[in-house]
């Protein structure tokens, strides 16, 4: 499966030839499972006043995937760190790399030759920031949007629930709609 070929290979790129005990590898790979089924998939609902979505979690536990934000260990030198420490450092390395690999994913971007769908108001989107802590999804609704001279959006407001940004497309990662249709057979 793709996330079972995700895992293994972020696993190998952060933690290469670093020895691990049984506990050690078995405590990385639930930490590496937890990120991987924390990601968004779609909204919940077409409420413009909310922002929760759909994970691979609300499937295996019933609801989001939820951690309390702790102190990065991704600016301390290996040697100073505990083995406790180094599998939480190791966790988060895996968290960084696959959160940008994943947001890339969800963005995907075509030649100029062809027209894209531009965002609109009420859209959910995630917001790209840097020093995300592990399973936290900065996300908010597309409140106004900005075109340019050709009529392609560029530059949107995002009301999130603390503020309002203003970002350019390029720093928002929309999700994919709920389908307001049934689907045909």
């Amino acid at each position: 499966e793709a996330g079972v070929k995700s895992a293994k290979r972020h696993l190998k790129l952060v933690a290469g030839d670093t020895p691990m005990t049984y506990e050690e590898i078995s405590t990385l790979f639930a930490k590496i499972e937890a990120v991987l089924n924390s990601r968004p998939l779609c909204p919940l609902s077409n409420d413009p006043n909310e922002s929760d979505f759909l994970s691979p979690g609300h499937f295996l536990i019933g609801g989001p995937l939820l951690s309390n934000p702790e102190p990065t260990l991704l600016d301390t030198r290996t040697n100073l760190l505990s083995r406790w420490q180094l599998i939480k450092r190791l966790s988060e390395e895996v968290w960084q790399r696959w959160r940008l690999e994943y947001l890339s994913t969800l963005q995907a971007r075509s030649k100029w030759t062809k027209s894209v769908v531009n965002a609109k108001e009420g859209d959910l989107v995630l917001l790209k920031m840097k020093d995300v802590p592990p399973l936290q999804w900065p996300m908010g609704r597309i409140v106004d949007t900005s075109p340019g001279k050709d009529g392609s959006v560029r530059v949107v407001s995002i009301k999130t629930p603390t503020s309002v940004y203003s970002r350019t497309v390029a720093n928002v990662v929309p999700l994919l709609p709920l389908q307001s249709q049934p689907y045909d057979n």
